[in-house]
């Protein structure tokens, strides 16, 4: 099975509703990119999420949300972000699980002008700078409003970024995440691999 099966499999039509949105935003030459955990697949090995977060430049938003919500999508203001979700079609027994979600703090916007072409879904799209991912997932991990599985999520995605990215990444963390990474990189050094892959408990 491909990548894209897959994710759809986990998440209803995930990968149908990602391309659509990709298709809107593009066809309204917007300024975007992916932000999240989407942008952290990108970077190193995938773990399903349901949630495609993008920074969106903020003149553009409206326009993209009166073309979803024609698309059958509901679209949902929060404090921080609107969010958006497209209904169950005619043929269909479930809503869409893809939860399209527009970051809103303007300290986000500069993400956009610094992102690069990355493979998402097979498709080429702007994702965030690594620095910037790490950055995003700084600041949401340090949100003492997140819910704590939330903030579970953003230190394991900052220490799958560490992990991947190493050289790049430590130095943007703060000493007790440095830290931890630099002690998962030495345990992943120090692994005995013979061919037949490492073992589990050393790492």
């Amino acid at each position: 099975m491909t990548e894209q099966e897959i994710y759809d499999g986990v998440i209803m039509n995930g990968t149908t509703d990602f391309a659509f949105v990709v298709e809107t935003l593009r066809r309204h030459g917007a300024g975007w990119c992916v932000i999240g955990g989407l942008a952290v697949n990108s970077y190193t090995t995938p773990v399903y999420t349901a949630d495609l977060d993008l920074v969106l430049v903020a003149s553009d938003l409206e326009p993209v949300l009166a073309d979803l919500r024609a698309a059958d999508f509901r679209v949902k203001e929060f404090p921080f972000s609107t969010n958006a979700q497209r209904r169950a079609g005619r043929t269909e027994t479930t809503a869409s699980k893809l939860m399209v979600q527009f970051t809103k703090p303007d300290r986000y916007q500069s993400f956009v002008e610094r992102a690069v072409l990355r493979p998402i879904f097979g498709l080429e799209v702007p994702v965030a700078a690594l620095a910037d991912v790490v950055q995003g997932k700084l600041w949401a991990w340090s949100d003492s409003s997140r819910r704590p599985t939330k903030k579970l999520k953003d230190h394991l995605d900052l220490m799958r970024l560490a992990e991947e990215h190493f050289v790049e990444v430590a130095p943007l963390l703060p000493e007790s995440l440095r830290a931890e990474a630099e002690a998962n990189q030495t345990r992943i050094l120090e692994a005995v691999d013979d061919g037949w892959g490492s073992d589990p408990a050393a790492l």
